[in-house]
């Protein structure tokens, strides 16, 4: 949502799409989960950077809160200089089904998903 006297296209960028936001809201029931999704990126893995994916009961108040239907989705802001422009979505494929991160900051990524380079 775009704010008065900012150009929407430059304000920070997270997507989710329906199919993954359909699968949050599965898991947020399965666990009985209230709050939201935590996504960030911490130091290590494969690849030198991580994806932190969890639950969260709240939002910090620096944090950059999106909201997809009923699902919301919380980033830090040091997580955000890497997570600008990523969409998160749900692969279903006979080898593999989970969530996928599509990262225009990653300049490498593992071969897990949940490892990449920026």
């Amino acid at each position: 949502m775009a704010r008065e006297g900012v150009r929407h296209d430059l304000l920070p960028m997270i997507t989710v799409t329906p199919k993954a936001v359909a699968k949050i809201r599965e898991q947020f029931a399965k666990h009985g989960v209230q709050g939201g999704l935590r996504l960030g990126v911490l130091g290590g893995g494969c690849s030198g950077l991580s994806y932190l994916f969890k639950f969260d009961v709240k939002p910090r108040p620096t944090d950059k809160v999106y909201d997809f239907e009923d699902v919301k989705v919380f980033v830090d802001p040091k997580s955000m200089i890497y997570l600008d422009g990523m969409t998160l979505d749900w692969k279903d494929s006979l080898i593999h089904s989970g969530f996928e991160f599509e990262n225009p900051n990653a300049t490498k990524s593992c071969g897990c998903g949940t490892s990449f380079t920026a």
